[in-house]
């Protein structure tokens, strides 16, 4: 996201926490902690319901228990009205729930601060199983899960784990590349815009990978980067596009939740791309495409393994191949040339014959990274703190 979100470094400014109340179910939760028994449950940031966002479980059964199935909650960072991030995650939810028939607990617009934590820990007493969904969740899902050694616990986007604790991600730069070719084969001028959400790992390698697929078709264009410090303000979101446009910059993708710079672009008759979902109902002609995601599976194996007794804490890591990583369609005025042409890089990559990240690779200050036909592990690439040559702006330290 883990949107991702994500990071410890956010601020979220467009974030006011609201009163919400969580079902508790009786005596005898998922997990034994410091803090005993069950806290009836009530957090108080965001929103929360069993299935569906919005309502409220009156029956008692929090996270949709029953004999044989496990309880289930998930805590968001934002809404599912955020069309991206939070959407796809809640979809997945959603799939899940239907996989296995239960109904999971949600609570919206966590701040990654000590709310979490305590949201989080509230969860543990009357849950098997909790799933957070952004990385600055990181230290905050570890602190609690080191107290109810019974709960297991998922972390999306990162990279601390725990005997009951493990996290889950995506190689979401395969789909950044092939974005780069449909941006790279549709520039006029040469030039364009990144709006990235914090320049952190997650985003600058996927701005990396985006830069890598441009150069494969367009070796000139340059990108260059701004950033928001947001993950969703449309208001901010939008003038950071519009910063780019003023460039010359007549395709932009951008790495927040919200469909702002696809909008600000269409307003000024060039192409881009969101993050997370297909936002192609926000701009048709103006749509690029970009990557997305599909956590359903992977949520429903979750409780599958709980239910079998396989559960392991092995981190795992999606990819196009599986199909967690998607790219969406490509926009209706991409021509049928330079859509083949992204299709036959995603078949290359699906089919294990192409690494994204494969030397030689070059940063900004001219320095060699990765040596000729040196591939970067995924373990190397989530440490990425670097941009490549070609990239105009700066990740600040």
């Amino acid at each position: 996201m883990n949107r991702q979100s994500r990071s410890g470094l956010a601020k979220m400014l467009w974030i006011i926490p609201l009163i919400v109340v969580l079902a508790a179910c009786g005596s005898g939760g998922g997990g034994s902690g410091a803090s005993g028994g069950n806290s009836g449950g009530s957090p108080s940031a965001g929103s929360s319901s069993s299935g569906e966002t919005g309502g409220s479980d009156s029956t008692g059964d929090s996270g949709g228990a029953t004999a044989d199935k496990p309880r289930v909650a998930f805590v968001y960072i934002g809404t599912p009205g955020d069309g991206g991030w939070t959407y796809e995650h809640d979809q997945g939810r959603k799939y899940m729930e239907e996989k296995h028939g239960i109904k999971a607990t949600v609570v919206e617009n966590v701040p990654e601060s000590a709310d979490a934590e305590r949201i989080i820990e509230e969860l543990a007493q009357n849950h098997d199983i909790i799933f957070t969904t952004s990385f600055g969740y990181m230290d905050q899902t570890l602190s609690v899960a080191q107290r109810y050694p019974d709960v297991k616990f998922h972390h999306a986007s990162g990279y601390k784990t725990a005997d009951n604790m493990t996290n889950y991600f995506g190689k979401n730069y395969e789909a950044s590349y092939l974005a780069g070719i449909a941006a790279g084969k549709m520039t006029k001028t040469g030039i364009i815009g990144y709006v990235g959400a914090f320049p952190i790992p997650e985003i600058i390698y996927n701005v990396n990978a985006f830069k890598l697929g441009i150069e494969s078709v367009n070796p000139d264009a340059v990108v260059h980067v701004v950033w928001s410090n947001t993950w969703y303000d449309p208001t901010v979101e939008r003038q950071a596009a519009i910063s780019l446009l003023d460039l010359g910059a007549d395709v932009l993708l951008a790495y927040q939740d919200s469909p702002a710079t696809l909008q600000a672009a269409a307003e000024r008759g060039a192409l881009a791309g969101g993050n997370d979902s297909d936002m192609t109902r926000f701009a048709p002609e103006a749509y690029l495409t970009n990557p997305t995601w599909n956590w359903g599976p992977y949520y429903a194996k979750v409780v599958q393994d709980h239910m079998d007794g396989t559960w392991t804490n092995e981190p795992y890591v999606g990819s196009m191949r599986d199909e967690m990583v998607g790219l969406a369609p490509l926009g209706p005025s991409i021509p049928d040339d330079v859509k083949a042409l992204v299709e036959s890089a995603k078949e290359q990559i699906v089919s294990g014959g192409f690494e994204v990240f494969k030397g030689p690779l070059v940063d900004q200050e001219g320095n060699v990274r990765v040596g000729e036909g040196q591939v970067l592990t995924h373990a190397e690439v989530l440490e990425m703190n670097w941009f490549l040559k070609g990239i105009e702006g700066k990740i600040p330290q």
